[in-house]
């Protein structure tokens, strides 16, 4: 499975931004990472297959939304109210097994290219 990610961007504090992840197959639980320069990749939000569980950071709750379209093979982050602290890259992150812990990154065995986002205060 390969994951293409798209999206990112630079914006201003307070403004909005939407990433896509498109995976070229069928994937079970997926979600997002973000790595900042001189920091260690962390969990930002993931989705089961269902879309009935989500799971988010606490740095991004209420401000971020991670969404799925499994006809498309598609997960969003839709990213509200952004802060400079939000500026990272952005990774997707897929894998094709069910339950455990969606949160930690050896939870995944497919990742994306990475997209930039940058928030200016």
């Amino acid at each position: 499975v390969q994951l293409q990610a798209s999206g990112g961007g630079l914006v201003q504090a307070g403004d909005s931004l939407r990433l896509s992840c498109a995976a070229s197959g069928r994937t079970l639980s997926m979600g997002w990472f973000r790595q900042a320069p001189g920091k260690e990749r962390e969990f930002v939000a993931g989705i089961r297959w269902s879309a009935d569980s989500t799971y988010y950071a606490d740095s991004v709750k209420g401000r971020f939304t991670i969404s799925r379209d499994n006809a498309k093979n598609t997960v969003y982050l839709q990213m509200n109210s952004l802060k400079p602290e939000d500026t990272a890259v952005y990774y997707c992150a897929a894998r094709s097994s069910v339950g455990g812990d969606i949160r930690v990154k050896t939870a995944y065995n497919y990742w994306g290219q990475g997209t930039q986002v940058t928030v200016s205060s």
